[in-house]
């Protein structure tokens, strides 16, 4: 089957490969984009996505002291609204250090963290509002990383509390930059929806249903759209058939736009590719031919790595036969 540039699906991998991915962006607005990856594998553009997911830095507040609280909320509910509270992650990936790399402090700093503090005390007779819009910034960052992001109309951002007459919350909060693998709070984006083959023509899922499957199943009729009219149909199996059309709707929680959080999606995989090949390639740790790198194991008695062609090792004759790769 020939693939189509377009749409439809590609039978040979190869081809896939020669033509390399392309993005079609079908609809933008604020906070939300949609788009179709094509001429690529399933695993390359669900490789994508969950790099987008969890893997993207941005900056959250992760520690929370707190000098005064006399509201009716326990010190740790509040500690985990503020950790939810969005922060501006733009740039956050070049300009913010994570701490445990940080070199310039021990425990946090402007390079690696931004502190952000809220003293309120309510002395009028109605209830106090307290919202992000009261967390100010006091250290010596001169960018916007790490001010609370403020969507609504009224420029309030997210609540936080509410205060009765006389009680007053004063704390102080350290920002620090992470990725959503490690706690939800760092993920720059609400979800990630993902589907290819709408029509189900692979045969990848099995649908349960009642009566009629058609029915109680409906086609997202803005992604068959894409498909070619010869495969859009109830088409006979093909087994070796692939998908290479692959259709992304991407929301951002606002605190990076989405089509940042695309861009350092393929920036972020690219570095953890890099980091394989340089891994495998390494003339110290290097698969093939490289120098074994448990230390607990004995050098090679004539000079060779293991696994290389004519090598012998102190247990006997070359380690997995003499065909010159170990593995």
């Amino acid at each position: 089957m020939a693939h189509n540039n377009y749409n439809g699906y590609a039978g040979d991998s190869m081809e896939v490969e020669s033509t390399g991915p392309k993005v079609t962006v079908r609809e933008v607005e604020p906070g939300r984009c949609d788009f179709v990856l094509q001429s690529c594998s399933l695993a390359f553009a669900n490789s994508i996505r969950r790099v987008m997911l969890a893997e993207i830095p941005t900056i959250a507040i992760d520690l929370v002291d707190f000098e005064i609280n006399t509201t009716v909320l326990p010190d740790e509910f509040l500690a985990h609204r503020l950790g939810l509270i969005p922060l501006n992650s733009v740039n956050v990936a070049k300009d913010l250090q994570y701490t445990r790399d940080c070199t310039n402090c021990d425990d946090h700093c402007d390079q690696c963290s931004v502190t952000l503090r809220l003293h309120v005390k309510c002395t009028s007779p109605e209830n106090l509002h307290v919202f992000a819009k009261d967390l100010m910034i006091v250290d010596g960052r001169n960018d916007d990383i790490g001010r609370p992001v403020l969507k609504d109309a009224a420029r309030n951002g997210p609540l936080i509390a509410k205060l009765r007459k006389g009680q007053e919350l004063k704390l102080s909060c350290i920002a620090k930059k992470g990725i959503a693998k490690e706690h939800a709070k760092w993920a720059p984006s609400a979800a990630i929806g993902f589907e290819y083959d709408p029509n189900n023509k692979l045969k990848h899922t099995d649908y349960w249903y009642e009566v009629d499957a058609k029915d109680e199943w409906p086609v997202d009729q803005k992604n068959a759209e894409w498909e070619s009219e010869e495969t859009a149909a109830d088409a006979s199996f093909d087994p070796d058939v692939q998908p290479s059309a692959f259709f992304f709707d991407l929301e951002s929680v606002g605190i990076i736009e989405p089509d940042d959080i695309v861009h350092q999606g393929v920036s972020v995989l690219q570095t953890k590719l890099a980091e394989v090949i340089s891994g495998l390639g390494s003339s110290d740790h290097g698969l093939n031919g490289g120098v074994s790198p448990d230390p607990y194991e004995p050098a090679p008695a004539d000079g060779y790595a293991y696994g290389a062609r004519g090598g012998t090792t102190p247990y006997g004759a070359t380690a997995y036969g003499s065909n010159g790769f170990g593995y």
